[in-house]
């Protein structure tokens, strides 16, 4: 009898054992595939997104789209803002990294510097999407960028900087925000548009006399603007890479008494340039998508995680964006914060 009690009991401690390891074989195979599929193990898809600047209303749209569209479409977001420090930007994806997002995406507080965080991510198998601004940085991989096509946005920038000055030209000032490519574009296309209208030209020449750092942000594009005033009495003209920093040299024209006296061009079409551009403060915008933007790249986040294809590098053309315009723009009746956005293409 005693023989039979043990057999019994072995038998029933082996099939307790067979129906454990049968139990979590399910389960370690579920927290494996979430976690090919760019899933935490608890199963939700995460999004980290570093943000260039908040206070900078553009970026502010760029992160309420990026977090609309991803938990419409079952994503937790994280938004941080960069404050436009690249180590504080660089410790956001360490972060990201830590906390096994599924995605991360940024607009690069330096376009070269924040490689090596870049690759960090890389190694972890974290994809990295840049939106806006572009990374330049040897061997960071990037899984995809959407941002506005800033050369040609410069070009339109340096048409409309000749038009305003007409026949007589005359010094420019350019604000700029050297640390991102996307500005780089934009000071490179207009530029070369200014050149070529200078050539061959004996009179009404367009002179650059100073590029000064600007911080695209209104109190360095202020203080940027009181600087030159000083040392160029003469401007005629102010290209600024976006719409604070055009804000900021408006303000400096006013306190040094200006105003009308010097032309600024802007960039970027906020609700706040747009109203700039009603009231006469700002020559004309170069304008971008920002929502769009923001959309996309989830989009195409999504199609990563699910191994489709999808438009790697996608540049948005900017519009011109002048008076006329600011006089029709149902926005400004509404009073939105976001620019109207442009159809986007199934």
């Amino acid at each position: 009898m005693q023989i039979r009690l043990n057999c019994l009991c072995a038998l029933t401690l082996l099939c307790g054992a067979l129906l454990f390891v049968s139990g979590c074989t399910p389960a370690e195979e579920e927290t494996s595939t979430t976690e090919a599929a760019g899933g935490s193990p608890s199963g939700t898809r995460k999004i980290g997104f570093s943000a260039l600047t908040l206070k900078n209303p553009f970026f502010k749209i760029i992160a309420d789209s990026v977090t609309e569209e991803g938990q419409a479409n079952g994503f937790e977001v994280t938004v941080n803002d960069a404050e436009r420090d690249v180590n504080t930007q660089s410790k956001h994806i360490d972060n990201y990294i830590a906390q096994g997002v599924s995605a991360i995406i940024i607009n690069p507080a330096d376009r070269v510097a924040i490689g090596p965080a870049i690759r960090k991510a890389n190694e972890a198998g974290i994809p990295v999407f840049t939106c806006d601004l572009q990374c330049t940085a040897e061997d960071a991989k990037i899984a995809g960028h959407i941002g506005t096509d800033n050369y040609q946005g410069g070009r339109l920038a340096g048409e409309a900087m000749i038009e305003a000055l007409g026949d007589g030209g005359g010094q420019v000032l350019i604000l700029h925000f050297k640390q991102a490519n996307s500005c780089v574009l934009r000071v490179k296309g207009f530029m070369e548009v200014v050149e070529a209208h200078n050539k061959g030209r004996k009179s009404g020449m367009i002179e650059v006399v100073a590029e000064l750092e600007g911080g695209g942000l209104r109190d360095e594009g202020f203080r940027a603007t009181s600087d030159a005033l000083q040392a160029h009495p003469n401007l005629a003209g102010v290209f600024a890479i976006n719409d604070p920093s055009a804000l900021g040299a408006w303000t400096a024209l006013k306190q040094a008494d200006k105003v009308g006296q010097i032309t600024i061009i802007g960039f970027d079409g906020q609700l706040e340039g747009k109203q700039a551009i009603l009231e006469g403060k700002i020559y004309a915008d170069p304008i971008q998508f920002p929502k769009q933007m923001g959309q996309v790249s989830v989009r195409n986040i999504m199609a990563y995680l699910d191994g489709k294809e999808f438009e790697q590098t996608t540049l948005i053309p900017t519009k011109i964006y002048k008076k006329a315009d600011a006089e029709n723009d149902p926005e400004l009746q509404r009073g939105e914060a976001a620019p109207a956005e442009v159809p986007t293409e199934e």
